[in-house]
């Protein structure tokens, strides 16, 4: 028997996805923590139930069952998803589309996905396509496991036992979660382990007593809890971690008094368009991120709302559609259950099969309408400083000797601060080796050279990165450069306590100038580049050289002090192109491509003569 008010809350959880990845809400993606206390309660209560009335699980059946529930429509919006992307996307992207379909038909893509560090809560400019597969997977290994769990601990002593080994397992998997969370977000937000408390504190809602009455009030407590983690969440919230409880608890809140809502909620909940949303919910998942990156990808940039709205109803009709021919009519077939194996084995191999034909159809080389062509391989290729480790990563408080040039030399020039520091970096080599002088490269991932204090999110930590600024700025002083060249990536979320990011900025490069000051003769700023509103190798992928222009321009900001560079001039005239003079601006959304930091050497060498950097002799 379905209960409505679970169907409104499958429903909840369904459009709080989908209108967190239309961008309409910050925190959307707690509605798979819905889901998962959902799974936890329902799938807990059928194990127990069986148990109770038979003393043992027809483990066959339920695998099947399960198989007949998520395989055929999972399988089919992965079909038609991989058909229609490998059709529309340019061929230079196919390498990885055929891989990540590939890893979401063979239901490990969660660890998959966490190992090629793809995160859900800060999709790049040109996400996976069926990155939102991990999720099923998380479930599918969950059913995998849990029943024998039960059963073994039901043979122990019986639903009481098996209560004891929920709470053991869902404490255990809490703590790991926090611990996750704080070390490695990536693999905390996507793994089983540190996921399957969520499912737990579903499964214990069974083991409230039926002569509990719970007030209405409870309810408005639930639905408070929602709306918080719906809008003050962002995807800088560390998650799952303390985060979780907000809508594990409002969804175990809303289950243990289901029948308890109150009239307006249980109105809502139980009105017809809510309890077709909770029907179709499954489809409506799996089809709505496709419908919306799909477009994106062949348009070459984001989506305008209205269009938005276009691929959420999209999105609608398919899954209704998908759950009238598909889900229901071979969820209640009476199949036999070799059938049922068959097509599961079937299915999977086709999905492995199609990634990996749309992977072998990969082509590296981009043709444009005007014959000129670009080997993505070159534009996204990153300066040395990435391969020989002297790019320092998250975590990392030091650096090694990453000196380069002519080692030994007389004149010595320092480059610091994060990946935009980086980014000069294969300019400043060429100068070097032109100029005779040592360059030393001191810079760190999402450490930019002003001391900003910036939101901790994910796997940065402000005090590895204070920590890293305090032993380079101790460094340059035993160095005592003839230059230091300071710059970093302004475009970072802004700490609530400022007032605008000028001042947060302005405030970072002040304290680093006091840090640097004595140091140098030429302590100079070099202010940020401008800011791609799009992935301008995947722009220029897509075709449309056009569409590739128009990146914002970062405003100049420069604290007292510092001798100054604003590189803006040498990337834009009336706007800042995607390709300048037969060159790639930029190897991604964010960063100068090799050849172009190249190519702007003589107009770096030209600023630092003006500031007196080479007027004396070494």
């Amino acid at each position: 028997m379905r209960i409505p008010q679970i169907q409104a809350l499958r429903a909840f959880a369904a459009i709080l996805v989908v209108i967190y990845h239309a961008g309409i809400t910050s925190g959307g993606y707690i509605g798979v923590d819905i889901f998962y206390v959902i799974s936890g309660y329902l799938i807990t209560g059928l194990l127990l139930r069986e148990l109770d009335r038979t003393g043992r699980l027809g483990l066959r059946d339920f695998y099947l069952r399960r198989v007949k529930r998520l395989l055929p429509t999972s399988f089919f919006v992965l079909f038609i998803t991989a058909i229609t992307a490998w059709y529309h996307y340019p061929t230079t992207m196919r390498a990885d589309l055929g891989k990540d379909i590939a890893a979401a038909g063979i239901y490990i893509s969660n660890y998959l996905f966490a190992f090629w560090q793809m995160d859900y809560q800060n999709l790049s400019a040109i996400p996976p396509v069926v990155i939102h597969y991990w999720s099923l997977a998380v479930e599918e290994q969950f059913y995998l496991f849990w029943p024998f769990i039960i059963l073994a601990l039901y043979k122990k002593g019986g639903r009481r036992r098996v209560g004891q080994g929920v709470v053991a397992i869902s404490i255990a998997s809490f703590l790991f979660s926090l611990y996750q969370t704080s070390v490695e977000p990536i693999w905390a937000f996507y793994s089983l382990p540190t996921r399957a408390w969520e499912l737990g504190v579903g499964a214990l809602l069974l083991y409230i007593p039926a002569r509990i009455n719970f007030s209405q009030n409870y309810l408005w407590i639930a639905l408070g809890l929602f709306i918080y983690g719906t809008f003050i969440f962002r995807d800088s919230t560390p998650f799952p971690g303390t985060a979780a409880l907000v809508p594990v608890f409002a969804t175990a809140i809303s289950l243990a008094a289901v029948h308890s809502w109150p009239k307006i909620l249980n109105q809502i909940g139980t009105h017809r368009i809510s309890q077709w949303l909770g029907e179709i919910s499954y489809p409506l998942y799996l089809w709505h991120w496709p419908l919306l990156v799909i477009p994106a990808v062949y348009l070459g940039r984001g989506l305008h709302i209205y269009e938005k709205l276009i691929c959420v109803i999209a999105t609608l009709i398919f899954a209704d559609l998908t759950h009238r021919f598909i889900e229901e009519p071979l969820r209640h077939a009476q199949l036999p259950a070799k059938t049922v194996i068959r097509g599961g084995v079937i299915a999977t191999a086709i999905s492995l099969s199609i990634g990996l034909a749309i992977n072998s159809s990969h082509s590296d080389v981009v043709t444009l309408a005007d014959g000129s062509k670009y080997s993505l391989t070159e534009i996204m290729k990153k300066p040395v400083v990435y391969d020989d480790g002297c790019h320092v990563n998250n975590g990392e408080t030091s650096s090694p000797d990453c000196t380069y040039g002519l080692r030994g030399a007389k004149r010595k020039i320092v480059l610091f601060g994060d990946s935009h520091a980086a980014q000069w970096f294969p300019t400043l080599e060429k100068l070097a080796h032109e100029k005779g002088f040592e360059l030393i490269s001191l810079t760190k991932s999402a450490c930019p050279g002003p001391a900003v204090t910036k939101v901790d999110t994910g796997e940065y930590k402000n005090k590895d990165c204070f920590a890293w600024r305090e032993y380079a700025f101790n460094r340059i002083k035993k160095i005592n450069p003839d230059a230091v060249l300071v710059s970093g990536f302004q475009h970072f979320e802004v700490p609530s306590q400022y007032s605008s990011r000028e001042s947060w900025w302005r405030e970072g490069e002040v304290k680093t100038y006091k840090s640097l000051q004595g140091s140098s003769q030429h302590i100079i700023y070099i202010s940020d580049t401008p800011h791609p509103n799009r992935d301008i190798p995947s722009c220029i992928a897509a075709g449309n050289l056009d569409r590739c222009n128009g990146s914002e321009r970062s405003t100049p900001i420069f604290a007292p002090g510092y001798q100054r560079i604003n590189p803006t001039p040498w990337l834009c005239d009336r706007n800042c192109p995607g390709v300048i003079d037969g060159l790639v601006t930029y190897r991604d959304s964010s960063h100068l491509s090799v050849a172009m930091a190249r190519a702007l050497s003589p107009q770096l060498e030209a600023a630092l003569n003006q500031l007196g950097v080479f007027s004396q002799p070494k």
